[in-house]
């Protein structure tokens, strides 16, 4: 399931991808219905891993550091939650056998969790803020 923190991130960027100009936290706070001391702390998490750039003081604010089509739901929220993998022992990144399976070449569970990883990498890796935007891929 999605975090807050990524779901929040996630609004949070696409809102950045929309502007152009630097964009204050109170009003992206604002906008996007989410507590502005949470948004602070991913914000300054997102600019770390070099996602962000900032301009601290009374003109400051966020804005992307990459254009929206190069900046994936996969990799935001792999920077904020981690893996994507539904269980461990299908984790490219983060792999561990789990302790209680005997054989994993033959484990019904991890063969099912390796599909679902696969599926999810794939959407969330090949989807850009501009993708999203667009609309063009999702039909709900």
């Amino acid at each position: 399931m999605l975090t807050k923190k990524s779901k929040y991130a996630l609004k949070a960027l696409l809102y950045l991808a929309k502007k152009s100009d630097l964009v204050q936290i109170s009003e992206l706070s604002r906008e996007e219905k989410i507590p502005q001391k949470f948004l602070e702390s991913i914000l300054l998490e997102l600019k770390r891993h070099g996602l962000l750039n900032s301009k601290r003081g009374k003109d400051g604010g966020y804005q992307l550091r990459d254009s929206p089509d190069k900046i994936t739901f996969g990799q935001i929220i792999r920077t904020l939650d981690g893996p994507l993998a539904p269980v461990a022992c299908v984790s490219h990144l983060y792999y561990e056998r789990c302790e209680e399976c005997v054989d994993e070449t033959t484990c019904h569970i991890r063969r099912v969790m390796k599909m679902v990883r696969d599926e999810t990498c794939n959407i969330l890796d090949h989807t850009s803020l501009s993708d999203a935007l667009k609309n063009e891929k999702f039909v709900i």
